[in-house]
């Protein structure tokens, strides 16, 4: 995927979660423990339900903020694409599996807070800072959940 404009920041974005949910579905078939099958499905649910909301953004956002660039910013710090799942959950317990979701989400808030601080146009850090606060509160919202499974 070529990524110049903040458009194609959001569809990368929508892919990322897409191929996250598929990945943690994938290795919820195939771990052991009860509790990590059930963190992993309800991450896979989570990851579903953001792809639908930056999909979303996609379609309602000002067409000024999606047109504007950011190629500068992804030539020098290149987006990694997630195209494959290689089974990382299968092995992990509940702990683990949350601390790589996170890992993964931190680096996707970091994207967003770095094209924020270079953009310069209002609606593109209005669309960005909108952005960046549903993945924030999003994680929350599956770290506490994840609390909640491993009280049980």
């Amino acid at each position: 995927m070529q990524i110049e404009t903040i458009k194609d920041v959001l569809s990368w974005t929508v892919d990322f979660h897409k191929n996250l949910k598929e990945c943690v579905t994938h290795c919820s078939k195939q771990n052991q423990d009860e509790r990590a099958r059930m963190i992993l499905n309800y991450v896979s649910g989570h990851e579903a339900s953001l792809e639908r909301m930056v999909e979303g953004f996609l379609s309602t956002a000002n067409r000024n903020a999606l047109d504007t660039w950011c190629y500068d910013y992804i030539g020098k710090h290149p987006i990694v694409e997630h195209g494959h799942c290689d089974s990382p959950f299968k092995e992990l317990d509940t702990d683990h599996i949350m601390e790589n979701i996170v890992n993964h989400h931190e680096q996707v808030i970091e994207l967003y807070e770095h094209l924020y601080s270079r953009v310069d146009i209002d609606s593109a850090k209005e669309l960005l800072e909108t952005v960046k606060s549903v993945e924030e509160n999003e994680i929350k919202r599956m770290v506490q959940t994840a609390n909640r499974f491993s009280d049980m």
